[in-house]
């Protein structure tokens, strides 16, 4: 009786694979690894991390891959040609995400500008966060935040000097004081002070956020809603919510608060600067539009963003200048020369300081903030590298692999910030989008000019103003951790003292 029960289970097993092979090559799919499971389809195929195995997958079968994860269908790309192609012919077409869980529970039901659908509500968000928040005048007005802040970190280093440091958690406790600041008009790190509860809350909940954005086997596997690792899952994005919605909420009262005291005391009304002033002063005209789920939904895609992805691009950067002792030196000279001794680097010197821009495009390279590029989801059937993909198909672009690729990059392992002073080195070369640190198409990131401000001030002033080095004779471990912001697996620990134009900044 089992052993007729094996014969049918595999003969069914084998014609399913048939089929299914003959159905790709009539309707001129991309290539599928095998063997995709009943059930399963290539869920069994993945290892942490997830963009090396996947990268190992696509080296071996083709850069243009259909795979599927449990019930869906993933286009996997890692080709710059193929993803020009995704993000520039078929844009719109891929302009759509895939409803996740994450995008249920901590998209606000799919209305957050990272999980929206394309249409009239995401491009409205989409066109508040670029004319309102992200604008070059709002971040030119808000250089005065960035630069305090900065002279708070170097002040923190120097009371640390000659001491063992952790990078990433002062690295960490800055960018949540400059988002904060953007966002609400509040700081909550420095050294006078023990940190809040309310500080520490936020610090938790965005790294929580970063391990609960990926995808999840519920997210591939509907028959598991019905069992109780469902209901554990869904509980810690139900948990996870409620937690932001209750400090981001108080956040807002607190505004509504303050201007209702100004209002009442003849005061004139509060400069519109920051993020929470902003969507308070349009949920006035529009309430029903601009709800409190919507200004909450904004202001956490702006916090988790923009705090974990720019602490990851400085820290990595950071670990490899301690690792080459010479770039290091060739930037620290250029820093020198170009801005001087005698006083601190700002923002405006940033666009003349080629080599430290080198050093951070070089950076991104090694280590994209999102080596998966956050996923796509085609709204009509099109066609990609000569194969047709059905509507509803996930687009998983490894920008990693791209990155990384060995026939794209010339010693593409090695630390060569050298390589981005030619002119054609990254876009514009005619082989595609080979560097995509910020995606690309309608839905790249619009934090790009803030981010760029941010890691290129704050490493600018770490170089100019301490001297570095490891806290061993052994190099700075470069593994990787698991998330979506591909984080180190340890964080970085370094020792500094200060170097003599300290004198002049202080």
């Amino acid at each position: 009786m089992v052993t007729t029960l094996l014969f049918f289970l595999f003969f069914f097993y084998t014609l399913h694979l048939v089929i299914h092979h003959l159905l790709c090559k009539i309707q001129n799919r991309p290539p599928s690894p095998f063997p995709a499971l009943p059930f399963l389809g290539h869920l069994h195929l993945l290892k942490p991390p997830l963009h090396r195995t996947l990268a190992k997958i696509s080296h071996k079968y083709g850069p243009i891959l259909l795979l599927r994860f449990g019930s869906r269908p993933v286009l996997l790309i890692s080709s710059p040609s193929a993803a020009l192609q995704c993000f520039s012919q078929n844009d719109i077409v891929f302009a759509n995400r895939p409803r996740l869980l994450a995008g249920k529970h901590l998209g606000y039901d799919f209305s957050a500008v990272v999980w929206a659908s394309y249409g009239d509500h995401w491009r409205n968000l989409r066109r508040l966060l670029s004319l309102h928040l992200l604008s070059s005048a709002n971040l030119q007005s808000l250089s005065s935040v960035r630069a305090d802040e900065v002279h708070s970190l170097i002040l923190r280093l120097c009371k640390n000097s000659n001491q063992v440091v952790n990078v990433r958690t002062l690295l960490f406790e800055f960018m949540l004081n400059v988002m904060m600041r953007m966002i609400g008009g509040k700081r909550y790190f420095d050294d006078n002070t023990t940190p809040s509860e309310e500080s520490l809350n936020f610090q938790e909940i965005i790294a929580e956020t970063f391990k609960l954005a990926t995808a999840n086997l519920m997210d591939y596997l509907p028959i598991l809603k019905w069992t109780g690792i469902s209901r554990k899952i869904e509980k810690r994005y139900i948990n996870l919510r409620k937690k932001r919605d209750k400090l981001v909420q108080n956040l807002i009262e607190e505004h509504r608060k303050e201007k209702q005291q100004a209002m009442s005391n003849n005061k004139s009304p509060l400069k519109k600067t920051t993020m929470i002033e902003v969507m308070l002063s349009l949920q006035e005209s529009d309430p029903d539009y601009y709800t409190d789920e919507i200004i909450i939904g904004q202001m956490m895609v702006m916090l988790s963003a923009g705090t974990d992805t720019s602490v990851g691009t400085m820290e990595w950067a950071m670990s490899l200048l301690l690792n080459h002792p010479d770039v290091l030196g060739k930037a620290q000279e250029e820093i020198d020369e170009i801005v001087g001794k005698k006083r601190h680097i700002e923002e405006s010197d940033l666009e003349k300081l080629p080599y430290l821009q080198c050093v951070i495009k070089e950076t991104m390279r090694m280590y994209p903030a999102g080596p998966l590029l956050v996923p796509h989801e085609s709204s009509a059937d099109c066609t990609v590298g000569g194969y047709h993909i059905p509507r509803g198909t996930m687009l998983m672009v490894n920008a990693w692999a791209i990155h990384n690729d060995a026939g794209l990059w010339e010693e593409a392992a090695v630390f060569k910030p050298e390589r981005f002073l030619a002119a054609a080195a990254a876009e514009g070369d005619g082989t595609g989008l080979k560097y995509m640190v910020f995606g690309a198409g309608r839905r790249g990131c619009p934090g790009e000019g803030l981010a760029m401000k941010v890691v290129g001030l704050v490493l600018g002033s770490l170089i100019q103003c301490f001297e570095w080095e490891r806290i061993g004779e052994e190099m700075v471990d470069m593994g990787e951790g698991t998330g979506l912001s591909m984080p180190k697996a340890c964080p970085l620990q370094a020792k500094c003292s200060p170097r003599p134009i300290l004198h002049y900044v202080m």
